[in-house]
């Protein structure tokens, strides 16, 4: 009988494990684009713009930081008009050293975002500094498949 109880406990924990690290962060809206007034989007470093009338997921959340999380890093002025559209933060606290900053997710098509469309919620922005830290050939500038993990 104990062995039964502890089988059973084991298994309803190893359930709980499993739900728990399959849970993911699912698309919270959607938002209509707009076309950007002349000169307002911002297509430095071949930046999208809003399209007229399409409809473009958000987020609220980020991946679960697992240790092995995929995400994508991307380059980024952080230069007063630059691509970047408003300032940067992270977790909502602005930063002063710009060279590392996760892509709004919540928000775009306005002019805080340059008229350019939200993030996809793995997106992570870094300066050139950043890209050259890494020893990436400038030729590779632009988008990197990349991991993350908790220290």
């Amino acid at each position: 009988m104990k062995n039964q109880i502890c089988s059973s406990i084991f298994v309803l924990f190893f359930f709980l494990l499993v739900r728990i690290e399959a849970q993911t962060c699912n698309p919270s809206g959607k938002i209509r684009g707009i076309k950007a007034p002349p000169g307002q989007c911002n297509k430095e470093k071949e930046s999208d713009c809003c399209v007229q009338g399409k409809l473009y997921t958000t987020y609220k959340c980020s991946p679960r930081v697992s240790g092995h999380t995929k995400a994508k890093l991307t380059i980024n002025s952080f230069e007063k008009g630059g691509d970047g559209g408003g300032p940067s933060d992270v977790t909502c606290k602005s930063v002063k050293a710009k060279v590392v900053d996760e892509c709004d997710s919540t928000k775009g098509c306005d002019a805080d975002h340059d008229f350019q469309p939200p993030c996809p919620n793995n997106i992570f922005d870094a300066s050139k500094a950043v890209w050259k830290a890494l020893g990436v050939p400038k030729s590779d500038w632009g988008e990197l498949d990349i991991y993350w993990s908790d220290p």
